[in-house]
């Protein structure tokens, strides 16, 4: 089986709560999706990065963070994938990477990456900055339609729930 597969394996198996058989795939696997996310292929990068949120791999966030950095947008987007995976249960994993993610929101050289960070912002606590830059996305004209929609929609949820905390 490939990295790929095995890994949208754990993906159902973190879905249907079998974590037994999610933690016995991930010993088998872990070197595997380490070795894949130093690889020079950024096809295997970017599988390996998807597979730390398929497997909820939460001791690999350091590894996750350095692929939000890579040179490919591939392999960027699949990170992201993974942070907005791993940070839909918690918003702590989003707190601690905020200032990267506003970073890539903001000026990421691909449009895709931007709006993938921009959903990843959702599952973040509600804060100030978050809002202000989603708002500044939103009302930029010179930003792509589907940007602007994804940071406005984004503005509004997280305005809904801090409204909510006070």
């Amino acid at each position: 089986m490939t990295l790929a597969e095995v890994a949208a394996q754990a993906d159902e198996l973190a879905q249907s709560g079998d974590e037994r058989q999610l933690a016995t795939l991930r010993r088998q696997w872990d070197e595997e999706v380490e070795s894949a996310a130093r690889s020079q292929d950024y096809r295997q990068r970017a599988v390996a990065y998807r597979a730390i949120g398929q497997f909820r791999f939460r001791q690999k966030l350091e590894l996750l963070r350095r692929g939000l950095e890579d040179d490919s947008p591939a392999v960027r987007g699949s990170a992201l994938v993974s942070v907005q995976q791993l940070s839909k249960t918690s918003p702590g994993l989003v707190n601690s990477m905020r200032p990267l993610l506003h970073t890539i929101a903001s000026s990421d050289a691909n449009q895709a990456v931007r709006r993938l960070a921009i959903v990843c912002l959702r599952n973040g606590s509600p804060q100030r900055e978050t809002i202000v830059l989603l708002n500044g996305l939103a009302e930029n004209d010179d930003e792509e339609p589907e940007l602007r929609q994804a940071a406005r929609t984004v503005a509004a949820d997280l305005k809904k729930r801090a409204a909510a905390k006070s």
